[in-house]
């Protein structure tokens, strides 16, 4: 809700300052990506930075109705906010507070000392009083400012780079283009924004401090494309900006009218895309959450006691796909977990023979056994383990030739658990009908293998 709020304000910012076909043509895009939209509700720094982004890029959209004394307001409260949310959730929001501070100024739509520098006294002050008071409670060490450690850790001592490196170029031919999704945002409707006169002038300010925050940021050796996920609002809004061009001068020109049209139907398109293949296909890359669950679930059918609990392990590939903390059972219901990953100690029998449950990998060839398992079967011969679960995961996408039977099976699951079978039917409805009568027979759908399997030990009575 709340970065759907900041999502929907930036738009009235852009109805107010623009006009309502530019606020609807960016609520469109916004629509039809993917990324923005099914990472809003997840619980990520990133995320709740987001919001604060969001509504400080709001604030520096133009208002035609207010004096320019409550702009400089609306400027340097933005500055705050940005600078409030790097200290407390994303340390790189710092390089996007200096070029935006360096925009700002040289616009001179904020001064130096009343304006950028009062913001960042009044930054400091509120940042650091809330995350140092609260972080150094939990984590229990005074003073703990955790966004300093992880700068420290990731930036100054470069440790982020074992997390994997790309080249200089990654945020700008593979991150913005998958954020942005509609291929037709960034080779049209932004190029033409920058080109028409009328469109120049309010698309710079948004592209300007954005674009040299990402080429600043670039240095940085390990990418991902959450790290950028903050200015595409503002990316989203430029386009608008062309689209809304086009489309007030469709009858008077051909390109114009071309351009309109084929910016609805990739919109169109994309919207599709994001709902019927990648939210299932997400969706679907989640196999450790779902074995926790199975694996719950049986052992319930099982006891007769709800405080008859299990000892379980967790591997390592269960963990990095949907297990967490709130998915586990209380300790005082009989349950404990364990995720040790040390191969000395995992080569032990003491270890092993504390499981009643072990979470491993599987494969599409029934004989495979992981290194887990492999030990597991090694160090207790003496013991018996059966398979009560197999999991499957995503796996990559399937082209679908003309004549070619669709399955959709994990497509109709997600909807199933969504909206129940009349949804899923209705997903079978509608990709038959695209299929005739759109794409003449071609379709994509995800194609499914197994993940991971629940192992459960045998005891004698």
């Amino acid at each position: 809700m709340y970065n759907a709020g900041s999502l929907i304000y930036f738009a009235h910012g852009l109805q107010r300052g623009f006009g309502q076909t530019v606020a609807i043509w960016y609520l469109i895009f916004q629509a039809s990506q993917f990324h923005v939209i099914y990472y809003a509700s997840r619980p990520l720094s990133n995320m709740f930075a987001f919001g604060m982004t969001t509504i400080a890029s709001r604030l520096l959209l133009p208002d035609f109705t207010i004096p320019r004394i409550d702009a400089r307001r609306r400027a340097r409260l933005s500055l705050i906010l940005l600078a409030i949310a790097g200290i407390i959730f994303r340390s790189e929001l710092a390089l996007l507070v200096v070029t935006q501070t360096i925009f700002l100024l040289a616009m001179g739509r904020v001064r130096l000392i009343q304006d950028a520098i009062i913001a960042g006294v009044i930054s400091l002050f509120v940042g650091l009083q809330l995350t140092v008071g609260i972080d150094s409670i939990f984590w229990n060490r005074v003073p703990l400012w955790p966004e300093l450690d992880a700068f420290l850790f990731n930036v100054v001592s470069g440790q982020s780079s074992e997390w994997g490196t790309s080249p200089w170029y990654f945020y700008f031919l593979n991150a913005l283009p998958r954020l942005l999704l509609n291929p037709l945002v960034y080779l049209l409707a932004i190029p033409v924004a920058l080109r028409q006169p009328a469109t120049r002038q309010p698309a710079i300010p948004l592209l300007t401090p954005t674009l040299a925050f990402v080429v600043l940021y670039s240095i940085q050796p390990h990418k991902e494309w959450r790290f950028i996920i903050y200015i595409i609002p503002s990316l989203t809004a430029v386009a608008a900006l062309g689209a809304s061009y086009l489309w007030n001068r469709r009858s008077r020109s051909m390109f114009a009218s071309v351009s309109s049209r084929l910016l609805v139907l990739s919109s169109l398109a994309a919207f599709i895309l994001s709902n019927f293949v990648l939210l299932p296909a997400s969706a679907a890359n989640y196999p450790g959450a779902h074995a926790l669950n199975a694996l719950h679930h049986r052992h319930a059918l099982s006891v007769s006691d709800e405080l008859d609990g299990a000892s379980v392990y967790l591997g390592n590939l269960a963990c990095q796909t949907g297990i967490t903390r709130f998915l586990q059972q209380s300790p005082g219901l009989g349950w404990s977990y364990d995720k040790t990953e040390d191969k000395a100690l995992k080569s032990s029998h003491a270890f092993w023979n504390q499981f009643d449950y072990v979470i491993v990998e599987a494969s599409s060839d029934k004989d495979y056994r992981d290194n887990d398992e492999t030990r597991l079967r090694r160090v207790l011969q003496d013991s018996d383990w059966e398979t009560t679960e197999v999991i499957d995961g995503f796996a990559g996408v399937s082209i679908l030739r003309p004549g070619s039977a669709a399955n959709g099976a994990a497509e109709r699951r997600l909807l199933s658990v969504l909206g129940g079978e009349s949804a899923a039917n209705l997903y079978d409805q509608v990709r038959d009908s695209v299929r005739k009568v759109l794409l003449r027979g071609w379709w994509v759908e995800l194609k499914m293998r197994p993940k991971l399997k629940v192992l459960k030990r045998i005891r004698e009575e």
